[in-house]
């Protein structure tokens, strides 16, 4: 009976809790932050932060991640830091806090000496709820030491998907996030995410030592999205065909190019055809790059020609367009960009312009040199030599090594953390903790010679989305697993308006040889025969390999074989 009454109080107690948060909450959302209702998937991901969790949360572009941190940042007691891979993100964010009342700060390269160290010693002072820092300012040393001396009840990492090895945007800088998270004596983590396959999720949590994270996916399905793929021949013809969708497509749109060459020729076609258009690529320089980037956003330029150095962090609702010049290197990157469409959830149009060549360009881009046995051995022998004298620095150690940059010693110096070959201590220094066993370097190695592959292969998915005929929502969302039980199609995308390629019914498989046609079906056209040349509408010249009545089987250059209808069958 005490059990009992004991389960029953604690039941009241934790709905007497949840009920005050309610109304905590809900008092915040319209009191501080205008809003009447949370978006899907919002409660739960602050829910899961307030009870201490540690939390994944996958939202598409435009779902309200910001609140996540935010609101939960306004009701606990302590400092929330939130890691950005942007400066102009976490400007643009502080802004916005400091004219609802939030008091935050900023830590990163851009801030004048000043301004620095008024940030520095607001930390100090406790008197910053939220403080944006790069994650490279998160491995400086005396950063973190000021942020140990801080309650930090939470740690928000925006764009997640950075961290893995095997996201589309691994960026090395991020490798160090895990150990600062220990360093301060692991606080609630909040990853934040738009994308992320299960592997994706999966080293998500290794890399920040996080073995019970709770993930919330809301879902990557925006049907206001509106996808379709255009087939060119020639770079010629495929600015032409950007040309006329930006002509004809009213609105506010992004046009992507793969190269910055690519992107200044797009632009100056557009400038020329007397368009509102701005320009925005890594090689510009860093005034400029504000520059246009605010002529977008304020609404003084009409659409953006850009490389993919522009997009993370936009906050801009109302882009009714997004043209993809040449195909990215995977799926999720795509995902990602043509995802900056429709913010506001109005009907937007995501177009790639896709030529077979532009394959040939994202494997150019593939060939990475990621770390080998021997630099492995190399980090690892230096290291030893200046662990004699006790731990030290990271810059201390790319100082002994001439010619390595700070990208790839940071990916060297984690698989030799991974490898349980060196350490980190509290204050973010290095030294050595084993000897290397027989062969060790080389398995290491082998951890990206693997990723390597993996790229690849991602790259081959990508071009099968460009090149199939199959429902557009449908291919992404069972790449990212995500596909709710019975979704066939989207009824909006090019496949679905105009299909070219025969639907299969569950368990039915094309017919590998020839077969002779049924006595009912209408015999194929003369031109359709075994081994003759013909052509498909949006799909390049191939060669029949069967024919199954009114199905013809064709092989496409990359040994790419697809089946589509006979009456969409042409001759070459």
């Amino acid at each position: 009976m005490v059990t009992s009454n004991k389960s029953a109080a604690q039941k009241r107690r934790a709905l007497q809790q949840a009920a005050a948060r309610s109304r905590l909450i809900g008092g915040l959302l319209r009191r501080v932050f205008g809003v009447e209702q949370l978006r899907p998937g919002q409660r739960k991901v602050i829910d899961s932060v307030l009870e201490g969790h540690n939390t994944l949360a996958i939202m598409p572009t435009g779902s309200g991640k910001s609140l996540c941190y935010q609101i939960p940042a306004s009701i606990l007691p302590g400092t929330t830091v939130v890691v950005s891979p942007l400066i102009s993100l976490m400007q643009d964010q502080l802004e916005k806090l400091e004219e609802i009342g939030i008091r935050a700060a900023q830590v990163n390269s851009s801030l004048p000496r000043a301004e620095e160290l008024e940030a520095l010693e607001s930390i100090r002072a406790r008197s910053s709820d939220i403080v944006f820092c790069t994650p490279e300012r998160l491995a400086v040393p005396e950063f973190l030491a000021l942020l140990q001396d801080t309650q930090i009840d939470l740690v928000v990492i925006d764009e997640a998907h950075c961290i893995s090895q095997w996201g589309h945007d691994f960026r090395p800088a991020y490798l160090g996030i895990g150990a600062a998270v220990a360093a301060l004596g692991r606080p609630p983590v909040l990853a934040l995410t738009a994308t992320a396959t299960a592997d994706v999720v999966a080293d998500i949590g290794q890399q920040l030592g996080v073995a019970d994270l709770n993930v919330i996916n809301t879902g990557i399905y925006r049907p206001n999205l509106h996808y379709r793929v255009e087939q060119s021949t020639n770079p010629d013809e495929k600015q032409q065909q950007a040309l006329q969708l930006v002509q004809r497509t009213p609105g506010v749109g992004i046009v992507y190019a793969a190269t910055v060459k690519a992107a200044e020729e797009m632009h100056a076609l557009l400038e020329r055809a007397g368009e509102s258009v701005a320009l925005y690529h890594g090689k510009l320089a860093a005034q400029q790059r504000r520059d246009n980037q605010e002529l977008f956003m304020s609404g003084e330029r009409r659409v953006m020609v850009a490389t993919n150095a522009f997009g993370m962090g936009i906050d801009k609702p109302d882009v009714r367009f997004v043209i993809h010049l040449q195909v990215p290197a995977n799926l999720e990157a795509y995902y990602q960009e043509s995802g900056r469409a429709g913010r506001d959830g109005e009907d937007a149009d995501c177009t790639l312009l896709y030529n077979q060549q532009d394959k040939r360009l994202q494997q150019f881009f593939l060939v990475k040199h990621y770390p080998e046995a021997n630099e492995l051995k190399a980090v690892y022998d230096a290291a030893c030599a200046l662990g004699a004298d006790g731990p030290f620095s990271f810059d201390k150690l790319k100082s002994t090594l001439d010619g390595v940059a700070a990208g790839k010693l940071q990916v060297c110096l984690k698989l030799l953390k991974d490898g349980k070959l060196m350490k980190q201590n509290r204050r973010m220094a290095w030294q050595t903790a084993a000897a290397p066993a027989a062969g060790q370097f080389d398995r290491l190695a082998q951890l990206y010679a693997d990723k390597q592959e993996r790229d690849r292969e991602a790259l081959e998915q990508m071009v099968g989305y460009a090149q199939s005929g199959y429902c557009r929502w449908k291919l992404l969302l069972d790449y990212f697993d995500d596909a709710a039980p019975g979704f066939e199609r989207c009824c909006q995308c090019d496949n679905c308006l105009a299909p070219p390629q025969v639907e299969l019914e569950p368990g039915e498989a094309f017919a590998p040889a020839p077969v002779p046609a049924p006595a009912h079906d209408t015999p194929p056209p003369a031109h359709i025969a075994v081994g003759s040349r013909v052509k498909v509408p949006k799909f390049d010249i191939g060669t029949v390999l069967s024919v199954a009545g009114d199905r013809v089987t064709i092989e496409f250059p990359e040994n790419t074989t697809k089946t589509f209808m006979a009456e969409f069958v042409e001759p070459a």
